[in-house]
């Protein structure tokens, strides 16, 4: 698929194995990087997601039933037709989206990997059998699906966290419903097709695209819906747990992060820096695992300081389709605002501005939502980029005293998603690793998901397992069995 071919996409809802026809209200889908026409999608009625849920509802059984070994099979025949079809997304998501070229790549190659190891954990599912609860009686403990899942997946990483669903929600016998972004549909509608000319029945997954309140909600309440997975922002997560309430519906939420980094006197601290940079700065800052926040023992901060300055400045803003760009726009003028204004507060605050702090000068870039890659020294303790999640290319730099300091600040966050810490200290290492209030903790290392470790956060940064086995008990419900042996 040429870009030219994206810019006329237009696509309708994918129900019961099938797209259907473009018809109704509809999404117009812009270019971040560009303000051009990507094309249009449907924007689904309520009635539009109750033929879908229905459709994911009647296939269930016969999903459930094939058992884990055949899921698993089909589950990595749709990982291998997903790879095979990466160079034909990229372009259709960084159109729609605004990401890089490279980075559309990484998170491309990343989702089907995922789905892939789901696939080879279809034999490691177990239950468990108690023998003796009584003379002649016995008890087992075994996995059912829920039935209905509803995935709920935001626009900055349409398919590796839809995947990240997909994977445990269909290998323990569930049924999907996704609903993306209604920036970001194209995608999501086209990797739904391959993975059912792949092999995976209709109506296993349907797709619909929409907005929130319409859509959203009508997925979320719809009683035949047993468990809805959504990652997106902590105020909407909170809205969307309210709703599931009703009907008494199973609900994880991944939801937004400040996640701090801690850099001890110890530290390699060249290593360091570039994980800072790499960590705050892929996919243009929006990530709820980013280095949001940094802490430098003073001994050490001049030199981490500058170097992290030094790379900020020195990567290459530009619209997702150019080859060299090195950072991509904001997903959409109102991301642009609220980062402007956190930017501009925090300056306000005493922080100090190394570098960035504004919108690019460049007249090719006047029509995308671009900002400059930025870093403040020290803004005040309560200035936004200390105490809001900042959704941007924008980091904030602190100097500490000492480790306790450190540890506190980290920890002064109303969220609790991930962190890291570097130093050569397994003591240190250890300590906070223990002490951080939050989810995932790296240590000496950038941050990168594994799909075999479980992936969720604390405080306002949701609930629930995604990832590793832990996600099983999320898509499962573990039913007691007991036999009596004898008469």
């Amino acid at each position: 698929m040429s870009t030219t071919d994206v810019i006329a996409f237009e696509r309708g809802l994918f129900i019961d194995g099938a797209p259907r026809p473009l018809a109704g209200e509809s999404l117009c889908i812009t270019n971040p990087g560009t303000g051009e026409h990507v094309g249009r999608a449907a924007s689904a009625s309520a009635a539009d997601v109750d033929a879908a849920v229905r459709s994911a509802h009647a296939a269930q059984p016969a999903w459930a039933r094939l058992g884990y070994s055949a899921r698993g099979e089909i589950l990595a025949a749709c990982a291998e037709a997903f790879e095979a079809h990466v160079d034909e997304l990229v372009p259709l998501l960084v159109a729609e989206q605004g990401k890089t070229i490279r980075e559309a790549k990484i998170e491309l190659h990343k989702a089907p990997d995922t789905l892939a190891h789901y696939a080879g954990m279809s034999k490691e599912v177990r239950g468990v059998s108690v023998a003796g609860l009584a003379p002649g009686v016995d008890g087992r403990v075994i996995r059912r699906p829920l039935g209905v899942v509803a995935a709920i997946v935001p626009w900055n990483f349409p398919t590796t966290l839809l995947c990240n669903k997909l994977g445990p929600a269909l290998l323990c016998g569930n049924t999907v419903v996704a609903k993306p972004a209604d920036t970001t549909p194209f995608t999501t509608l086209r990797l739904a097709e391959i993975l059912t000319e792949a092999g995976l029945p209709p109506g296993v997954l349907n797709v619909v695209t929409g907005t929130g309140p319409v859509a959203g909600e009508a997925l979320v309440t719809h009683p035949l819906v047993r468990k809805v997975a959504f990652t997106g922002s902590t105020p909407t997560g909170e809205h969307v747990a309210a709703l599931a309430a009703k009907g008494s519906k199973r609900v994880t939420l991944e939801l937004g992060g400040s996640d701090p980094m801690i850099i001890c006197e110890d530290a390699d601290l060249a290593k360091a820096a570039s994980a800072a940079s790499m960590g705050r700065f892929y996919n243009c800052g929006q990530a709820c695992l980013a280095i949001k926040r940094v802490y430098v023992m003073d001994s050490v901060a001049d030199q981490v300081i500058e170097s992290i300055a030094a790379k900020a400045g020195r990567l290459r803003v530009g619209i997702g389709s150019d080859p060299d760009a090195q950072l991509g726009p904001l997903h959409s003028r109102a991301q642009l605002e609220q980062l402007e204004r956190q930017v501009d507060a925090s300056i306000a605050s005493g922080g100090e501005l190394l570098v960035g702090g504004r919108r690019p000068g460049d007249e090719a870039l006047a029509n995308g939502h671009f900002y400059e890659p930025t870093v403040i020294l020290d803004p005040a303790k309560d200035s936004p980029m200390a105490v809001e999640e900042v959704f941007g290319p924008a980091l904030p730099i602190w100097r500490v005293a000492d480790l306790d300091e450190a540890i506190a600040l980290a920890n002064s966050s109303e969220f609790g998603l991930g962190s890291s810490v570097w130093t050569q200290s397994l003591q240190t290492s250890e300590r906070v690793a223990a002490e951080l209030d939050c989810g995932y903790t790296w240590i000496n290392s950038p941050t990168k998901v594994y799909d075999e470790l479980p992936f969720g956060g604390l405080k306002a940064s949701g609930y629930g397992k995604e990832h590793g086995s832990e996600a099983f008990d999320f898509y499962t419900d573990k039913k007691s069995i007991v036999v009596k042996r004898t008469l």
